[in-house]
């Protein structure tokens, strides 16, 4: 399904119901972005413009065509150049989609702490020419409308998994920035939420002072040590509950030990009880 620019401005919240969505947008802005993450994945193909994108701890700069795998709750936020037009792709995923192999790249990026794919100009002119098929496709009302997109859908994401797991992008170390300490120490989080992720813990593991480690957190990613833990253990919770597993139990698998603490955290953050159906939705972490 494709929608307007229009339609995407009012759904900042980002509810995502079909089980695909593709926006092609383009516009001039000075509005600063923060980061937030989704409920759901998100390819972004830049097609032109001056921006960088971070994505967890890396700050990538895009050229045309460049391709970004945001995995679901991945923290992110773009960073736009206003004095250009800023052009770009947009396809939202849902998470329960029945091809789930088609998932795969996702979990790689996440795995490998690397997002972006930057094509060759025969695999770039052949992803280009299935986007725009894609497109026009998702507006025509033309017979067969729904089962050309979702087919085209479907060759693009086989077509995108496979040059990113076979590695048939173009690697380029220039391509992003990092702080290589901080890096480790997020990878470290999210593999590790069910353990003890005190600032002493992290600390003493990392060799670096607790207050000089929350100020360069907080300088590299944007957000707070405390805030980033909490908000990914609470996703990770939430994950847990909505595939069937215990409240109780899915808290403790989170990491957190009383479960008082985790159920006033999780009202504030979703607005919800933990034992309340959840909903598709992406929101700013404060």
């Amino acid at each position: 399904m494709l929608l307007s620019e229009q339609f995407y401005q009012t759904e900042k919240t980002g509810y995502l119901n079909e089980q695909f969505r593709l926006f092609h947008l383009k516009d001039q802005t000075r509005k600063e972005f923060s980061y937030h993450y989704h409920d759901f994945h998100k390819v972004v193909i830049f097609i032109s413009g001056k921006a960088a994108y971070h994505i967890e701890g890396k700050a990538y700069q895009l050229k045309p065509w460049d391709i970004l795998l945001v995995n679901r709750h991945a923290i992110h936020r773009p960073e736009i150049d206003p004095s250009v037009p800023y052009e770009r792709f947009i396809l939202w995923i849902q998470n329960d989609i029945p091809w789930q192999e088609l998932l795969k790249c996702f979990q790689k990026a996440n795995d490998r702490s690397y997002n972006l794919v930057r094509l060759n100009s025969a695999l770039q002119e052949k992803m280009k020419d299935i986007l725009f098929e894609l497109e026009n496709s998702a507006k025509s009302d033309e017979y067969g409308r729904e089962i050309l997109t979702q087919s085209l859908f479907l060759q693009f994401m086989v077509y995108l998994n496979r040059i990113f797991l076979e590695k048939q992008y173009i690697f380029d170390k220039k391509s992003y920035t990092f702080d290589s300490q901080i890096a480790s120490i997020l990878q470290y989080i999210n593999h590790n939420l069910k353990e003890d992720l005190s600032v002493e813990t992290l600390s003493a593991r990392y060799y670096v002072s607790k207050y000089h480690l929350m100020r360069k957190f907080k300088q590299e990613t944007g957000y707070t040590l405390h805030n980033y833990i909490v908000n990914k253990r609470l996703l990770m919770a939430r994950t847990l509950i909505s595939n069937g597993m215990p409240v109780t139990k899915a808290a403790q698998e989170s990491g957190f030990a009383e479960y008082s603490t985790f159920s006033r955290a999780y009202r504030k953050q979703f607005k919800t009880n933990p034992s309340e159906e959840l909903p598709h939705y992406s929101n700013p972490l404060k």
